[in-house]
């Protein structure tokens, strides 16, 4: 089943000259994260458009064939990165491709825009940034995994293999043990990523540390490229 809802954009300041792409989790919508863009209070930054794209709903095995927001079909909780839906990730990447040629064709270059995701959105991070062709700004990656190294080993793009990576994690995360997080992290840097990992004692969310953390780590990069 494919849904047409409409991307949400905030714009932090007029003419942006970077884009943020930011992913939401499985179950959860478009408006999931827009309370993020006044929290990172990035008022002295260069102008910054994020956008906030739904995932179309389809029914997820895991949850009985429940139909809802999914980027991809999870077979299984238990073994989360095992008999992946590499063909709904495939169709999920390409739609982010399109999002970014979007922000391409409004003025905005693919070295100025950042992928960024929460839980399946950030494996979808992960899938879509380590293997696009054209060299990132960096990804950001809150409480994410690897959902098939297989799918992005045979893929991989040398335009993002020193693609920057901010990557956060809950210490008692029991949704995606965070196991899966240090696991993702050591796979990106044995690809030649950099990772500024990060690790709290939260569980399945985001918290006011992650946040500050990450607004340092943006504004720094913002600064570097303007």
């Amino acid at each position: 089943m494919t849904d047409q809802s409409p991307t949400i954009e905030i714009e932090s300041a007029p003419n942006p000259r970077f884009a943020v792409i930011l992913m939401h989790g499985l179950g959860a919508d478009a408006n999931d994260f827009v309370s993020l863009v006044p929290e990172l209070r990035l008022t002295d930054a260069p102008a910054v458009r994020f956008v906030f794209p739904n995932a179309p709903e389809i029914a997820v095995t895991a949850n009985d064939g429940y139909v809802m927001r999914a980027w991809y079909d999870i077979r299984s909780f238990q073994s989360i990165n095992e008999k992946v839906d590499e063909a709904g990730i495939e169709l999920s990447c390409a739609t982010v491709r399109q999002l970014i040629e979007a922000q391409n064709q409004r003025g905005i270059p693919t070295s100025n825009i950042f992928l960024a995701g929460f839980s399946q959105g950030a494996a979808m991070t992960y899938s879509a940034g380590l293997t696009h062709p054209e060299a990132l700004a960096g990804l950001i990656v809150m409480s994410g995994y690897v959902p098939s190294p297989s799918f992005i080993d045979s893929r991989l793009s040398a335009a993002n293999r020193s693609t920057p990576i901010f990557a956060a994690h809950g210490l008692y995360d029991e949704v995606l043990p965070i196991q899966l997080g240090e696991a993702a992290r050591d796979f990106a840097i044995t690809r030649g990523c950099k990772v500024d990992w990060n690790a709290y004692p939260m569980p399945h969310s985001v918290c006011a540390e992650e946040i500050t953390a990450l607004r340092a780590w943006l504004g720094a990069l913002l600064a570097a490229s303007s």
